[in-house]
């Protein structure tokens, strides 16, 4: 499989996102070092990340230090990171600060606000950027790390707003932060693999009533497309089936004891 074995600093062909200057310009020099520091990454198919307009990208969760790994992935591949977050991470003064100048979005676990989440992120698409939604919600709970049942956010946005949603995946960052590890890994350096997939065909949705059923069908579809990418980068088959939490008596957020 052809693929991008440097460890690619900056993009091959410069973006405009990234060359604009904005508050991502200090996020990059404070963050940056430190990740090339301790870790190094291979891209697959990175010419598949869409160098213009909006879109969503749709990626695996298995570790909590995947955010700040694929911001940098993204950062590198010419796109300026935008997330939905845990609007828990939102009430420390520091960290709060630098995910909302930085204009990141929070998501309420439970409750109405969740609805307003999906609003804010629909006006950064308006925009034309790109915006990263985990389809998983939570560090997926399969045992062997594989995606599990996805929530429907992600293929919402994408539909209502007409936009490409565009699955991806990564592979080592649980070497730098294990699941629900609270020891960060830098050395020896780590190499993480990110594979960027072909947009997500919604052209079965299109155009129809937006419906539970219909997003629960098009998020399965999506969670197998990110599931093969997945299996790509590691070399071996991914499991027929997504894990369910409920069929093994798991809440679906929250840490597990392993």
């Amino acid at each position: 499989m052809p693929h991008d074995t440097s460890e690619a600093i900056t993009p091959a062909k410069p973006r405009s996102e990234t060359r604009r200057p904005s508050f991502f310009w200090v996020l990059a020099v404070l963050i940056l070092p430190i990740i090339n520091l301790g870790m190094r990454f291979r891209f697959h198919h990175r010419e598949r990340m869409p160098a213009s307009g909006a879109f969503v990208l749709a990626p695996n969760h298995y570790s909590e230090i995947d955010p700040v790994v694929m911001g940098a992935a993204s950062w590198k591949l010419g796109r300026a990171p935008r997330f939905l977050a845990k609007a828990s991470l939102f009430k420390n003064p520091v960290l709060g600060w630098f995910l909302r100048t930085s204009g990141q979005i929070p998501v309420e676990r439970t409750g109405s606000n969740g609805h307003q989440a999906l609003r804010a992120a629909e006006e950064l698409v308006e925009k034309g950027r790109m915006v990263i939604v985990y389809p998983e919600g939570s560090l997926t709970r399969d045992p062997d790390l594989w995606p599990m049942r996805g929530k429907t956010g992600a293929v919402r946005i994408a539909l209502e707003r007409g936009i490409p949603i565009v699955p991806a995946a990564h592979w080592g960052t649980q070497a730098v932060l294990p699941r629900y590890g609270k020891r960060i890994s830098l050395f020896p350096r780590k190499t993480i693999d990110v594979i960027i997939g072909e947009p997500f065909d919604l052209s079965a949705y299109r155009d129809k009533p937006i419906d539970q059923a219909m997003l629960v069908k098009a998020t399965g579809e999506l969670m197998d497309a990110i599931a093969e990418l997945l299996a790509e980068v590691r070399g071996e088959p991914a499991p027929a089936e997504r894990w369910n939490p409920a069929a093994h008596g798991q809440k679906e957020t929250g840490r597990l004891e392993e």
